[in-house]
């Protein structure tokens, strides 16, 4: 199969194409079900319920069929009203048609909190199953405490295989089609695959053409997980969130030479390399934007530029700073 001229980029993984315009990629621990490669994220400090609510169903009208959400965002009853409204739209013909991935929370990461907070985040939804449902951090915080950065005397005991085995439940159940986690390291991915019985399909993290995560990519490919990168152009607006990303002249360079935006460039850079992505907007024009990186292709030029960017690291100046085994230094 071929996209853009080139053949599809997705490391060899089986792949398909849907009646929108985007291209899904198949989930190899979910009973061959597939995620589109690319999804809209919802996460802000800002937006109002209002503003989310019509970015989905704007994307939704564009061709977006996956959904990125947490219960930490507060967008997850937004998003909700938003799939409600697409369907009495008919803008999709069933609630199947999308792919909608969340998040557990570092308060509930403990075997007992694991399944009520799945079943508080799909009555939020109004939704009675999860596509992806993720392990946000590979941290544990004192049971209620919310608090965001998460302060250091949160901090406690995480116990990883208690969880998963919590989570394997909830996909046993039917409550989330597939389970996966976010910000493991290969040295925390190791350890879960150990004891899992269910294999986590997706490492949701921190991937851009500045944070290239070329370690953790392979080890990756060589255990059929997908990687969904999240602050692909560099997390704008946040507070650990640089504009090293959009204001890097190479990547302007290139941009220019194909009359495309620098997002485009790199979304269009992350899917050559069979990274899948969620990318967040709230700007109608930048959502479809986003949306047109398949009807053409990097040159191997522009990736060997790409590929000699030098490397900087967003997240430990974010909201886990104090935790120095995190990224257990392979980063």
């Amino acid at each position: 199969m071929e996209v853009g001229g080139r053949p599809f980029p997705l490391n060899n993984r089986r792949v398909k194409m849907s009646s929108s315009k985007v291209p899904h990629v198949v989930l190899e621990s979910s009973n061959h079900g597939s995620m589109p490669v690319i999804g809209l994220g919802t996460g802000s400090l800002s937006p109002t319920g209002d503003v989310i609510k019509v970015a989905v169903v704007e994307a939704i009208k564009l061709g977006y069929r996956h959904f990125d959400t947490a219960s930490v965002y507060g967008s997850e009853e937004p998003l909700g009203e938003a799939i409600a409204e697409a369907l009495q739209l008919g803008l999709i013909a069933s609630r199947d048609e999308l792919f909608i991935t969340s998040k557990l929370w570092c308060s509930d990461n403990f075997p007992h909190l694991v399944l009520p907070a799945l079943r508080k985040t799909l009555q939020t939804l109004k939704l009675e199953y999860l596509d992806l449902y993720l392990i946000h951090w590979p941290i544990a915080v004192k049971p209620g405490n919310l608090e965001f950065p998460i302060p250091e005397e949160a901090l406690t005991t995480f116990d990883l295989k208690g969880v998963w085995t919590a989570m394997e439940e909830c996909q046993n159940l039917g409550l989330t089609k597939c389970i996966g986690v976010s910000n493991f390291s290969t040295k925390k991915l190791e350890n879960l695959l150990s004891f899992a019985t269910i294999p986590p399909s997706v490492n949701q993290v921190e991937v851009s053409p500045i944070w290239q995560q070329k370690k953790l990519r392979e080890y990756c490919k060589s255990k059929g997980i997908i990687i969904t990168a999240y602050s692909p152009l560099g997390a704008v607006g946040t507070p650990w969130g640089s504009n090293n990303v959009v204001d890097n002249e190479l990547l302007k360079e290139i941009a220019q030479a194909h009359g495309k935006s620098v997002a485009q460039v790199c979304l269009r850079w992350l899917y050559e390399q069979g990274v899948t992505v969620a990318v967040k907007s709230f700007n109608k024009e930048r959502i479809k934007q986003n949306l047109e990186i398949f009807d053409w292709s990097l040159t191997k030029e522009d990736n060997e530029k790409i590929d000699q960017i030098k490397q900087l690291h967003l997240l430990p100046n974010g909201p886990t700073k104090f935790i120095s085994d995190l990224w257990d230094e392979e980063n």
